[in-house]
């Protein structure tokens, strides 16, 4: 098969385009339901503002909890029975769960259907999978940051767009609305994309047992601290996600719009992804993702801790979009990093494991982050958070010493 000039073949690229369009609608679908979510829930009875609030973190965190418990067996079974059935069966379950979340008259029902929301999302694992397995390692972190922009930007926008949809049709049709979009984004799927292996040279194709995937993760360093790199930057996401309408009402001094103004500020970070992820995928392809992460983990700093000093709504807005310029480069480059270190019978099962450590950030983060805020106050969300970055990048800059070091050693024994 002739390949065009980014070194693809059509059935690749059209696999990309439709997976991108796919992760873009299923990460939207997991946080669209933000900005309305306390009102929803308010519907189904007379709640106490606390009851409501705690209800919320519930039902907000209970599918990625379970999406955290779940992602690596559906990357193992992607593995061995192929990826696509994978991505068909769990969008139907996304797109099912969510439209009855439109139908439901009580707290308990809609806990349950995001519960089965979890259960359902081995298809952003799967279509990580699908599309790592197809790349040539060379190309990795381009073709992977193409397909991140797409669930990232996504979980990001969702909240704008569902709080957008809801103003406009309600609440209920939000959900049929997202539903029918997801129902017909898996059909896509199902009949656009093929499954394509790229053949790496000196690899053989055999079947891991899960002890084996865990024991390979666990006796490679630098493979686990990605992992926890992708829960640091989803926990960095998330963190200011509960207080950020109180921040801006600080900032703008006035009552209206504020959950609009606060989607905003959330999602402008989503737009700096969409402008950088691939790019900074490809430079790490060129100059090596380790070093491409370690800068974005301390620009990612940088630009987190100065959130907690502004005085103006536009200041937050700036800095949110560069921080997004940053933060999009790491999740490439880290996915790229697990794809040319991972052989790739196993690859699935351990973006599996990948993603759920960004599925637990998720959860971890807009606990840590309402934990923080009621202790030491809204600032220190965005020092601690930033912070975080920091030593995340230092723990990176040892940890790649100590492996070069090693591997040194190892070379001089022989």
């Amino acid at each position: 098969m002739r390949r065009n000039e980014g070194g693809l073949i059509e059935v690749e690229k059209r696999n990309i385009v439709i997976m991108w369009i796919a992760c873009f609608f299923v990460g939207a679908s997991m946080t669209m339901i933000l900005p309305f979510l306390s009102l929803y829930i308010d519907s189904f009875g007379h709640y106490e503002p606390e009851e409501v609030q705690r209800f919320a973190g519930w039902v907000f965190g209970i599918s990625f909890f379970v999406a955290f418990l779940v992602s690596p067996l559906w990357g193992r079974i992607g593995d061995r029975y192929g990826r696509k059935k994978i991505l068909i069966g769990t969008g139907f379950g996304i797109a099912i769960s969510v439209f009855f979340m439109g139908h439901v008259e009580s707290v308990g029902s809609l806990f349950i259907l995001r519960l089965f929301m979890g259960l359902a999302t081995g298809f952003i694992p799967a279509s990580m999978a699908l599309i790592a397995a197809q790349s040539d390692k060379r190309i990795a972190g381009q073709t992977l940051g193409t397909l991140m922009t797409g669930q990232v930007s996504g979980g990001l926008l969702g909240p704008l767009f569902g709080g957008l949809i809801a103003d406009a049709v309600g609440m209920q049709y939000t959900f049929v609305l997202t539903s029918s979009v997801l129902f017909l984004t898996t059909l896509l799927v199902m009949i656009g994309v093929k499954e394509v292996l790229h053949e790496e040279s000196g690899e053989r194709k055999r079947h891991y047992k899960a002890k084996e995937v865990l024991s390979y993760i666990v006796t490679h360093p630098m493979l686990l601290l990605m992992m926890v790199i992708s829960l640091m930057i989803q926990m960095g996401l998330f963190s200011v996600q509960p207080l950020l309408s109180l921040y801006v009402a600080e900032l703008i001094h006035s009552p209206g719009n504020m959950a609009f103004l606060a989607g905003i500020a959330f999602s402008v970070t989503g737009l700096g992804n969409l402008f950088s992820t691939r790019r900074w995928g490809k430079f790490g392809d060129r100059v090596g993702h380790e070093k491409v992460i370690l800068l974005l983990l301390v620009l990612a700093g940088l630009l987190f801790i100065p959130q907690a000093f502004v005085n103006a709504f536009w200041q937050l807005l700036v800095l949110r979009f560069l921080f997004g310029l940053a933060v999009g480069g790491l999740i490439p480059c880290t996915t790229a990093f697990i794809r040319q270190v991972v052989p790739s019978s196993m690859q699935g099962e351990v973006l599996g494991y990948n993603q759920s450590f960004r599925f637990l950030g998720n959860v971890l983060g807009p606990v840590s982050g309402g934990i923080l805020a009621g202790y030491l106050g809204m600032s220190s969300v965005f020092l601690i958070s930033g912070l975080l970055f920091l030593v995340t990048a230092s723990m990176l800059k040892v940890m790649g010493s100590h492996v070069r070091r090693r591997e040194m050693l190892e070379k001089e024994g022989r």
